[in-house]
């Protein structure tokens, strides 16, 4: 997918830091993100491909008795799938939801907060895709449900890289969130500012700990948009970026009673 001219056409980079890709007239839709996570065809156990071997015998076991209830859960949202063929739209999107079922039985030493956290917002790239291509299916529903998934992931990892609780550097090769460029953990923090600022009235309903949620949101984001007006290593997009979503959060915070 990777090799051959003119079979990836890049677009934009959109405000989630994803590229998207135009169609190839040759190809059709090309998503590089389809054969990303490895799965089993057989058992559905599913992961990128350096944690396909690492499973020790307590992970193997519950792999292996959770499979009808990844099969089922799957099914619920995209019907029997089969993964034998090549990968589409549809088999993509169920890649990451088997990958995020996976990794929430994997132990600290995969790092699969992080990993849970990029598979989320990319699943919901492919229910967004899928809902635009299939409206009122229903999967706006899964579409925003994994992206509250990945604010939540996103901001534990931003606690796992202080803790050490996990080995978030094992991680950094797909941290992304897209595989066009690794924005690591600059990344990491924008996106978990970027998701929590956009879904915040279904994190935190009540004003006072919304109000709270948002603080502490743009103080961590201060970490990137201050380090980077003073470095020029950074790249000047994600920092752009970076600063409008901070004046977003000022103006917000302002207005709800401002820093307590």
């Amino acid at each position: 997918m990777f090799q051959g001219g003119g079979r990836l056409i890049a677009g934009k980079l959109t405000i989630e830091l994803r590229r998207l890709y135009e169609k190839n007239k040759k190809f059709g839709r090309v998503s590089p993100n389809d054969y990303v996570i490895s799965v089993c065809p057989r058992c559905l156990y599913s992961s990128f491909s350096k944690d396909w071997s690492t499973l020790d015998a307590e992970e193997i076991e519950k792999v292996r008795s959770q499979f009808d209830t990844r099969r089922s859960n799957l099914e619920k949202i995209l019907g029997p799938l089969d993964f034998y063929q090549d990968r589409n739209l549809v088999l993509g999107a169920a890649s990451y939801l088997l990958a995020i079922e996976c990794y929430q039985n994997r132990k600290a030493t995969v790092a699969p907060t992080p990993k849970k956290a990029v598979c989320s917002v990319r699943g919901a790239w492919y229910f967004e895709d899928l809902n635009n291509d299939f409206p009122n299916m229903g999967f706006d529903k899964v579409r925003d449900l994994l992206y509250q998934k990945a604010a939540g992931w996103y901001t534990e990892t931003m606690e796992i890289m202080q803790s050490g609780s996990e080995p978030v550097d094992q991680a950094s090769y797909i941290l992304g969130p897209d595989t066009d460029k690794n924005w690591a953990f600059d990344g990491v923090i924008y996106l978990s500012a970027y998701l929590t600022m956009k879904f915040r009235d279904e994190l935190a309903p009540d004003p006072a700990a919304k109000l709270n949620l948002l603080v502490r949101a743009k103080r961590t984001l201060s970490r990137l948009y201050g380090s980077g007006k003073g470095s020029k290593s950074k790249p000047s997009v994600i920092i752009d970026m970076a600063k409008e979503l901070y004046d977003e959060y000022s103006k917000l915070i302002e207005e709800m009673g401002g820093e307590k």
